[in-house]
This record gives C-alpha cells, structure tokens and sequence, in this order.
C-alpha cells in the first residue's frame, strides 16, 4: 500500500489483508486517511442500500486522475479492516447475508492514493420475489400498512419498509395532509384519540422514483365498540381468462366461447380488469400469462380462469394449447401449479384459479424424457391466500351441455356465472357452485366439484377496490392492461359519390374485434346501397361454421342491431402488422341505369385490442401457423343432442405398455410445489 505525500502515517504492507484498528474510532481513522489526497478525484462515490438476503449488488465507484488509476475495497470483519477478495476493480458485486460496510481505496503509480466514504449495504430480511428483473434500484416496499381499530388512549404502530439504491426516504402523510415531523419507517402514536383517525399512506422516494404504500385505516372505537376487523379491501383486481375450443389435433368444444364472454362480464361488475382470450397456442398461452403475472402486485386480487381440454399427471393439472400434438406430453401444456406459483410470488392478496377442464389421470411415457421429469416448482411459504376451483374431481371427466336452443355451457362454469356475483368469501361461492352441479342430474355421478384453499382472511370477489393515491405500482398496471384493451377510434368516411359510411367497434374478447358500418346518408344519388368489409390481413371468424347456435350469434353481435355489415376479426395475438379494413360502398346510379357501381377505401386500425401485447413474436410458430377453416375440423355431431353431456377430455392415446403409473396424490396447494 502506498502512502500519500506528506502525510506522516505508515500504512500496511500489501501483502497482509488486514489492518488491525479500533472499531469504534475508525471514523478517526477515516478522515486522517481522506487529508491524504494527491492528484486522484473522485467523481463517481459509491451508494448504499437497502436489499434482501444474497442479493447481487453491484458498488461502483468512479474516479479521475493522472494515468492508470487502481482500486482495492474493503470491509470490515470481526473488528477488524480487510481486504475484500477479488476487490480490484471499480464495480464490486457483492451477496451479504447481512448488513455490511465498505470502503475503496482508489491510487494510481505515482504512489497517490484516495479512500471513498464508508457507505452501508444493509440487508432487510424480507422475501425478494417482487423484485423487478432488472431492478434499477428504485424504492420497493416489502412491508406494507395494516388497518387497525384501537381503543382511546392505547398505542398506534404502523410500520413500512423498503429496499433502495440509495436507501429510500419516508414520508407519512394522514387524510393526505403532509405529517412534517414523521419521517422515519415507522410511525407511532403513543395514546392515540379522535384526531388521530383516518386514513394513512407513506410515500417512499428516492433519487431513482418514489412508491406508495396501500393506505390504511386507524379507526379510534369507542369501550363499548368491539373492534370489529375491518373489511378487507383489494388495491386492484385483474383477471385472465383463456377459452380454447378450436383444436388442430383434438377434439373441437362449443362451450369456451359463452364461458368466457359471460363470467368476463360478471368480473367486470365486480371491478375486474379482464382480460379474456380465445384459441391459444403454448406460446401464446405462457405470453398472455406473462403479461397477467405484470398486472398481478402486493394487495391485488388475481383471478385466473381456463376453460378447454385438459389433464391430470403426477400430481399436476396440464392446460392443453389448441396446437398440442397427439398424442402430447408435458412439454407441449402449460402447468397450472407453475401459474399458481407465479401468481404468489407476486405476494398478491388473493389468487383465484378456475379449472373448467378435466383431470384424467395419464400415465409417464417413458420414451418421453420430458414427461420423466414432469414438475420443478420448488415449495412458497404458506401464504394462506390460494383458492382453487376445479370442476370436476381427480380422475375425472368435466362436460360441456347443450340446450334446446343450442346454447352451450360448461355445467361449472354454468353455476359459477349463477353465483359469482353473491357478496360471500369466494370459498363460500365455489361451495355453492359444487352443491349446486352435485344436483344436476345431467352430470350426477360422472361430474364432482372439488374446492381447495389456504384463505385466512375472509376475502371476496365483491370486496372493493382502494388504491392508495396515484402510486406508480397503480400506474404501470394500469398503462399495461389498457394496452390489450385499446379500440380504434370510432370514423365517419365520406366517399366521392357522396355517401357517409360510419366505421365503429366493440371487443368481444380481448383478441376478438367485431367492425359495425352504418350507412348514415346515401348522398342523394347514390340508389340501392350496401357496405361490404374485408380485413387485411384476413382474420377468421372462430364462432361462424357448421353447429354455430344462433343463440350464440345472437349474444355475441346484439350490438350489430341498426348496421349496414359487420365483421368478426379473431385470433388479433397473431397480427403482425397493422390492421387495415376495406370499406366497400355498392350503389346504383340512376343516371347510368341498373349498372351496379364500388367505391371503396381503406382504414388502418393499427394494433387494436391484445394485439398491441405482441403475445407472438415476428417468426414464431403461432404467427406462421395459418387459420384453418372451420369446415375441416372434426366436429361434435349436435342432431338430437340437446341436454346432453360432452366431455372436455383430450384424448392422449400412447402404448400403455410404456406407462409408469403415477404415484403422487393431488394436492395443489402452496405446500404441493416441490419437486416430484
């Protein structure tokens, strides 16, 4: 180690990586070592932080001076200074397990040497799932409010905290008023009284952004009040539904398609967001998960709801995508516990999960080395916030109706839209929903409910929403789910023979975008009138084909009442360029006799609806997998059927001879993650 220039102190050999000093005035030590600077200037310090246990953190330390500059950092252990090893660059990576300082010397070869300031990783002892990937070390709150009701005079503790680079700053605030004088992570009222109640919030900032807590709720409750728990609320509400009904290698369903529409209407009188899709690939199945995983965070109620072919393997339930081969192994399904898992890692209130599929078991192919190794979710703590909804019990078949008129449904999901809007737990609702399908004598016998839970808090589907303020967690969830939620604005387009054609949409689904024309004036010359529509590129209408009901038809385009045409654009997740839509006006002119005359003109609707999520990425395989007419898949004969059950099940035919048999029993639940 070098020594400064004039300084009358002796430093250590280099070869020793240990310097022996008093741990309590090393700060002495410190500032003797900072009067000893020569030509180097530090312009970029070090900056502390606030992280979970063995998170990577990166010090980085910037420095100018003449010629070739040389670091060493140092920490401090058992009371003593040393040297951290490999620490000989500007940027030292560092895991503590615990709160620990450094300190860099910074020198160069004229014997010249510098030291940064102490600066402090404090490790926080919190989980450190929701992290972002790519955390830029904006403020991340871990531990959030909680709502209390005290009696006068006894002691209030709210507490907050937060990981930051730098550590972040605290400011609490009550019924929006700034408090000046509270300023720390926890604020404490000794004996509390009337005017301490209302609602508090903390905001956490620092040079790269602020959060904000959930607020909550200090209610002063009078002795002969009984401290009631107070209701519980949810910061948001956000739901994914997925109905897959049109397969290349299995059987088609009928069902998905009012499922879906219908409950994705339900949701949204209880305040959801939804997102509700139709006819995924794997690919786009895990995407469309991705992006809902994105809007799921800490006090969110997150639903999600699948509704098509599936099956039960080892322990685990399979979602089979509308491209799984036949026969299909694990590789070619999305997992359900993986979904589940995902969604409790975003530390979510409440995870909802709604099977309406089947769970026959399969046996393990042993050709099939990926069916060998079926699972890698590793175990979450308990967080007593999962439900899961099945419709039908393990080893067994779920079944879709179809009524006099043609309507069909999934018998589950046919009582869950009859009592999911009831203002009870949501264990309660599905427990209805189980008693009621038990009494169907359509599926008696063949169809059996199954409900599974860890709540410990009486949550609902009803309960409210409250956001606590503009908080940017609120705000990005927000700009993402618009995103899929987009519609082209509403056009009037006039055409040179005079006439007005008025352009509009509605969302069906999320990838289902239906076009209304309306004729609005003829111009006066134009005589006999009619609009055509065509999409660039051509999109096919999943719910047009032989069996369609016109019960169906009729739910789905009650908004087509008073139009000239319309079309129904499917499948928008595999648009890989902007929409147009061709207007075509047919007239007559009565100067030019019966002669049927075309004007037409072409709008851009861009990337309208889940479009906008880009859920197939340019040269995947769902982009280049072309729509496949309807008249040649195989479907379900309907003469004479009505009131009849229809399995969900996928059939999945392999050599039983290759089978091994499953040896692990069905209990999704949090604790049900480990490896097989």
């Amino acid at each position: 180690m070098a020594a400064g220039h004039g300084a009358d102190l002796m430093l250590e050999s280099p070869r020793r990586n240990t310097m022996s000093v008093d741990v309590p005035s090393y700060l002495a030590y410190e500032e003797l070592l900072n009067r000893m600077k020569g030509g180097i200037v530090i312009v970029g310090p070090p900056v502390p932080a606030i992280v979970p246990p063995n998170y990577p953190v990166t010090l980085k330390i910037r420095a100018e001076g003449s010629g070739s500059l040389f670091y060493q950092w140092f920490t401090f252990k058992n009371a003593e200074i040393i040297e951290v090893p490999n620490g000989t660059e500007a940027d030292l990576v560092v895991c503590p397990r615990k709160s620990q300082s450094f300190v860099c010397r910074v020198s160069d070869q004229h014997l010249q040497f510098v030291f940064s300031d102490w600066i402090k990783v404090d490790v926080l002892d919190c989980p450190s799932s929701g992290l972002p990937v790519n955390w830029d070390g904006a403020p991340h709150i871990v531990i959030h409010l909680e709502s209390q009701k005290v009696r006068p005079g006894k002691r209030v503790t709210l507490s907050c905290a937060a990981f930051g680079m730098p550590p972040p700053h605290y400011q609490w605030y009550q019924n929006g008023r700034v408090l000046d004088d509270q300023t720390t992570k926890v604020l404490q009222i000794e004996k509390a009284s009337a005017e301490h109640a209302g609602s508090y919030l903390c905001c956490v900032t620092n040079v790269n952004g602020e959060s904000w807590t959930e607020a909550a709720e200090i209610e002063i409750v009078t002795p002969d009040q009984p401290c009631v728990p107070a209701r519980p609320t949810a910061t948001d509400k956000v739901a994914l539904l997925i109905g897959n009904l049109n397969y290349s290698h299995h059987p088609p369903l009928m069902a998905p398609t009012t499922d879906v529409y219908e409950l994705a209407q339900h949701l949204r009188q209880l305040e959801f967001r939804v997102v509700s899709l139709l006819d995924l690939s794997k690919e786009e199945m895990n995407s469309a998960i991705e992006k809902f995983l994105q809007l799921l965070d800490r006090g969110v109620y997150g639903l999600f709801y699948y509704a098509g072919h599936g099956y039960e393997q080892s322990g685990r339930n399979y979602m089979v995508p509308i491209d799984a081969p036949r026969p299909y192994s694990t590789v070619n399904c999305v997992c359900v516990q993986r979904v589940m898992k995902r969604m409790q890692e975003r530390h979510t209130a409440l995870n909802v999960i709604l099977l309406d599929t089947c769970r026959k078991w399969y046996g393990v192919d042993q050709r099939d080395r990926h069916a060998l190794n079926v699972s890698e979710v590793m175990p979450l703590a308990p967080l007593g916030n999962t439900v899961y909804g099945y419709a039908t019990c393990e080893d067994a078949e779920a079944y879709e109706v179809q009524d006099a008129k043609g309507k069909s449904t999934g018998i589950f999901t046919k009582y869950l839209n009859r009592h999911i809007l009831q203002p009870q737990k949501v264990t309660h609702i599905l427990e209805q929903v189980s008693e009621d399908l038990g009494r169907d004598p359509l599926v008696k016998g063949k169809q059996v409910c199954e409900v599974k839970h860890t709540l410990k808090e009486p949550r609902a589907l009803t309960d409210p929403v409250r956001t606590a303020g503009h908080t940017c967690e609120v705000r990005v969830r927000d700009s993402c789910w618009r995103r899929a939620n987009v519609l082209p604005e509403r056009e009037l387009m006039v055409f040179p023979n005079g006439v007005k054609v008025e352009l509009s949409f509605s969302a069906l689904f999320s990838n289902v975008l239906a076009v209304f024309a309306t004729v609005k004036d003829t111009g006066g010359k134009a005589q006999d009138c009619a609009v055509t529509l065509e999409s660039t590129p051509r999109l096919e209408d999943i719910f047009s084909g032989p069996n369609r009901s016109e019960d169906l038809d009729s739910l789905l385009m009650s908004q087509a009442d008073n139009t000239d045409s319309n079309i129904r654009l499917c499948c928008l997740q595999r648009l890989q360029k902007p929409l147009e839509i061709k207007v075509s006006v047919h007239y007559s002119n009565g100067a030019e006799g019966r002669r049927r005359l075309t004007e037409s003109r072409l709008v851009d609707v861009g990337m309208p609806l889940v479009a906008a999520w880009s859920l197939t990425p340019p040269g995947a395989s769902g982009a280049k997998r072309a729509p496949q007419s309807y008249s040649s898949r195989l479907v379900h004969s309907v003469a004479n059927l009505s009131l009849r059950p229809h399995t969900r099940k996928a059939e999945n035919r392999v050599d039983s001879r290759m089978w091994l048999p499953s040896s692990s029993g069905n209990q999704p639940e949090e604790n049900d993650e480990s490896d097989l």
